[in-house]
């Protein structure tokens, strides 16, 4: 496949994985006792990241929460669509950079999409709560404990984090086995 063709497919997916971020929120919040806990938004981000290389993972990572925020006041700006905008950038940037690396050692490994996931939501959780430990050394009204970065990175998102681990390394694994993965990075 030509640059040019694989720049526009790239852009397109990357589209598209921006939209599945800014509507996927609408479809879980259907379901009120855990909805929002499925972390809808991070899905598309990080299957991005796989798809279309860090660079495009990194753009929709940050451009998903706070085009959402802007568009649906969903999440609010500050501080959420902002912590959560350095959170799925760096979902987009580590899963694609990591991937990319690993898969050309370790091709159609699904062993490594799993590690590459993990890794990848571990590091975003941390960026996140970096972020917002930040923004409450500026903002006094904004408390963020170690116990607060705990509930919110782990203990109200483990149903998103079980949806991801399943759903994720299943998904990029099947698009590798009929070779519509990787692109060229």
């Amino acid at each position: 496949m030509s640059k040019q063709k694989q720049l526009i497919l790239k852009i397109s997916l990357s589209g598209l994985f921006l939209a599945l971020g800014l509507v996927l929120p609408f479809l879980t919040g259907q379901i009120p006792e855990i909805g929002s806990m499925l972390c809808p938004m991070h899905i598309p981000v990080l299957i991005c990241g796989f798809v279309c290389g860090w660079k495009y993972g990194l753009i929709v990572g940050v451009l998903t929460p706070l085009l959402r925020s802007f568009i649906f006041s969903m999440p609010p700006l500050y501080p959420g669509a902002i912590g959560m905008a350095f959170e799925l950038g760096t979902y987009g940037l580590v899963s694609g950079l990591l991937f990319s690396l690993l898969n050309k050692k370790y091709e159609n490994n699904l062993l490594t999409i799993i590690f590459v996931l993990i890794i990848s939501m571990l590091a975003g959780r941390i960026i996140w709560g970096i972020a917002r430990y930040a923004m409450s050394l500026f903002d006094k009204s904004l408390v963020f404990t170690f116990q607060v970065f705990i509930s919110g990175a782990f203990l109200t998102a483990w149903p998103g984090i079980i949806l991801q681990i399943i759903l994720i390394p299943t998904l990029i694994y099947c698009l590798q086995r009929a070779n519509l993965i990787p692109l060229e990075k």
